[in-house]
């Protein structure tokens, strides 16, 4: 609205893609905040004449820390947020003295994240973060773990969070009537719609992932790998590592976990470099994993033609 006589609220929803709902609340926001909105009914707002919106500083510190999180967009965020960002840390660039430039041109060149693209990526980000925004549902095409074919669901959309390197977007899903969590690089298909929803004051984030983690209780063991494997061990853990101790033997770690059926081909990925110390039934699945592979590959090579 800076700069110009009179915007109306549809106009402003347009240019920054956004509901008109929220256009109303963010002018509400920057009044209570001082900027002098003049609002006229029925034609639109503008801010008093000769009001100016006082120029944005950032602190080394500050422009550091973007950065930081700029590179970190392209581990954890997908390809809907990573043109936002990188126009975002533009204006910051072109804000900053000729110094902070250097600064922040040097850091660049001088950090680096590799392998960081997951092999699946994520649905839509944007859109799942608008709509949780707006309050309005989502039609989402979901492949559950196992299943052949996707289901479509309407959804309303409650949160949004990131757990087990995968982000999961936690909704009411309309046809189990119930609340569900949907990893977000099962969703094949997504789309949005203007249809509203009411709010869920029964319902609490932080409560659903609590009892989503205490569905069944935790499994403790403690395994022994050999200096070179602990550091796969340490970065790759899809456990819970309480302590690790070092002896002659190598380095033991004690680990709590979800299931075990949920790490035996993890914990085969290591070979002869791992030892379950404790306990022995999770010794028992390894063994029993390991010798079902073993005799699976051995009938697969016994139907393959000698000439090839």
């Amino acid at each position: 609205m800076e700069g110009r006589r009179v915007t109306r609220a549809e106009d402003i929803a347009d240019e920054f893609a956004t509901s008109i709902r929220t256009v109303y609340r963010d002018i509400a926001a920057l009044a209570e905040a001082g900027v002098p909105i003049i609002g006229e009914a029925g034609v639109g707002y503008s801010i008093m004449r000769g009001y100016h919106l006082p120029p944005v500083h950032f602190t080394t510190e500050e422009a550091t820390a973007l950065v930081t999180a700029g590179m970190l967009m392209d581990r954890f965020a997908d390809s809907s947020l990573m043109s936002s960002m990188a126009s975002a840390l533009g204006k910051i660039r072109a804000v900053l003295p000729p110094d902070r430039q250097d600064h922040v041109a040097r850091l660049e060149r001088r950090m680096s994240l590799q392998n960081t693209r997951q092999p699946n990526q994520p649905a839509n980000l944007f859109l799942i973060q608008k709509a949780l925004a707006d309050r309005t549902v989502l039609r989402i095409s979901y492949r559950g773990s196992g299943a052949a074919e996707p289901l479509r669901r309407e959804v309303e959309p409650l949160g949004l969070t990131y757990y087990g390197d995968r982000w999961h977007l936690i909704a009411w899903c309309r046809v189990r009537q119930d609340y569900r969590d949907f990893r977000t690089d099962r969703i094949q298909a997504i789309g949005s719609s203007a249809e509203q929803f009411g709010p869920h004051e029964d319902f609490s984030l932080n409560d659903f992932l609590s009892r989503r983690e205490d569905t069944a209780p935790p499994v403790t063991g403690s395994i022994r790998v050999d200096p070179f494997a602990a550091e796969r061990l340490r970065k790759e853990a899809p456990f819970k590592i309480i302590r690790e101790e070092r002896d002659e033997r190598g380095i033991t770690f004690a680990i709590e976990g979800a299931k075990w059926d949920w790490y035996l081909g993890w914990l085969l990925s290591f070979g002869n470099r791992l030892v379950v110390v404790e306990p022995d039934n999770l010794r028992t699945l390894l063994f029993e994993t390991a010798r079902a592979t073993a005799d699976h590959h051995s009938l697969q090579r016994s139907q393959i033609p000698e000439d090839l």
